[in-house]
């Protein structure tokens, strides 16, 4: 009797459900099925064994959270950012003062420049004019020793005929001397020139080039800690500071966080955790997004439970989907996790484009095979959502192995409108996994 009642009560739901939804026909509906049997593409429903899962309650936490403090103590000169807004890495998020600083780095790359143009004059060696200048210098050094020295062997051979004196001889004696000590210092000089200047020389000017590039790069850092930077992608989701604050080494000035992918971190309690493994597709929901089927990856499954509550930490990993208006899936939402907690049983799997969204209850678009002159149509099945496979997602309904449902086109169905079935994917066709 209880079992009559139940089917009864269960068709009446879905005739409620097949008039509610007739209602919503719209126009172009109506005129669709007026000019033919809508087009459509299908799939088989499976079965597979499946885990059996359980509903986690979990809270949406970013991958990555970063609170980004000041290196220095410093006035605050501008802060750019405001809550909630987008950064890109690398972007400012606020700038102390630098007015001094920055003047000293300017003069320390001045100063730079100087000891390189040294280093470079040094290591390119003597240009040729001045080879040429000392070549010459030292040739005219040359010719003064030896008119001397000419002059010097006639003033001896007048002397020893009395011809000049002893004073007269020592003068040109000395002047001879002093052409040659000319000739000496001129050639060494040409030398020098000629070979340029000496290895130590240049090592020295290298040397002093690297200490001052040192001293450049020291200020172009403490320069740098005067401007803190989001370190990565993210949204600010805190300001701790404002324009024209004292900020200490070390204060906080805003928070970071990225929202690319989310985590859903639930607590597992320890009968249940030796069925989930890292790796594992999971079915996520999230309360505030009905509209929206989410699935995740477990990231992370701690080996260390809460000695009070005997429950593990898991994480799940969704994908966010961001558009012009930000995070779809924002920090701090709840979510409800289905994670395997049993053994393997036979369950009904259909591909993730096959849900239909938007209302109160899940549901699926069966295919209801032609009859003689009749075309196939469709009929709507309510459908309770259980674990996610590689397969598909996992329903308990009205529906069995031989039923083919919606998965191209179902968003424009209605109860009992005919379609005509294009083609059948598999179900990895139907919901193709990202890469």
């Amino acid at each position: 009797m209880f079992q009559i009642r139940r089917s009864a009560l269960h068709q009446l739901s879905i005739a409620l459900f097949s008039a509610s939804a007739a209602i919503m026909v719209s126009p172009s509906s109506l005129q669709a099925q007026r000019g033919g049997p809508a087009p459509i593409v299908v799939s088989q429903v499976v079965q597979e064994p499946v885990a059996a899962g359980q509903q986690f309650v979990g809270t949406i936490t970013p991958v990555q959270t970063a609170a980004v403090g000041s290196a220095v103590d410093g006035r605050v000169a501008d802060f750019p950012v405001n809550e909630g807004d987008f950064v890109k890495s690398g972007s400012a998020l606020a700038q102390l003062l630098t007015a001094t600083i920055t003047l000293e780095l300017e003069s320390a790359q001045a100063e730079l420049e100087l000891r390189q143009h040294e280093h470079a004059e040094l290591k390119n060696g003597s240009r040729p004019e001045e080879v040429e200048q000392a070549r010459a210098a030292m040739a005219s050094a040359q010719a003064v020793q030896e008119y001397n020295i000419k002059r010097l062997k006639r003033a001896e051979e007048l002397f020893q005929r009395t011809a000049v004196n002893s004073e007269e001889l020592q003068l040109i004696l000395s002047q001879k001397i002093k052409a040659d000590q000319d000739y000496n210092q001129a050639k060494a000089h040409f030398d020098l020139i000629q070979q340029g200047p000496r290895i130590e020389q240049i090592q020295q000017a290298e040397a002093r080039v690297k200490i001052q590039e040192a001293l450049v790069q020291k200020l172009e850092d403490q320069l740098g800690k005067h401007t803190m930077k989001a370190p990565f992608d993210g949204y600010i989701s805190a300001e701790h500071t404002e324009r024209g604050q004292w900020v200490q080494r070390g204060e906080l000035v805003a928070e970071v966080i990225k929202l690319d992918y989310v985590d859903v971190m639930t607590y597992v309690p320890e009968q249940y955790i030796r069925f989930v493994n890292k790796g594992q597709q999971v079915r996520v929901d999230i309360p505030a997004l009905p509209d929206h089927l989410f699935e995740g990856t477990v990231a992370l499954v701690v080996p260390q439970a809460d000695v009070q509550s005997r429950t593990f930490p898991v994480k799940v990993r969704i994908e966010n989907k961001i558009d012009e208006n930000g995070p779809l899936i924002k920090s701090g939402m709840m979510a409800q996790v289905i994670l395997p907690t049993g053994a393997e049983s036979d369950s009904l799997l259909v591909p993730k484009d096959a849900i239909v969204l938007g209302m109160a209850q899940k549901m699926v678009y069966a295919v209801v095979p032609a009859e003689g002159d009749k075309p196939a149509t469709v009929r709507p099945v309510q459908v309770v959502l259980g674990s996610t496979t590689a397969k598909g997602i996992v329903v308990r309904g009205d529906l069995t192995t031989d039923d083919q449902v919606v998965v191209r086109g179902n968003d424009r169905m209605r109860p009992g409108m005919p379609v005509v079935v294009q083609s059948v994917v598999s179900a990895a066709e139907a919901s193709p996994q990202p890469e």
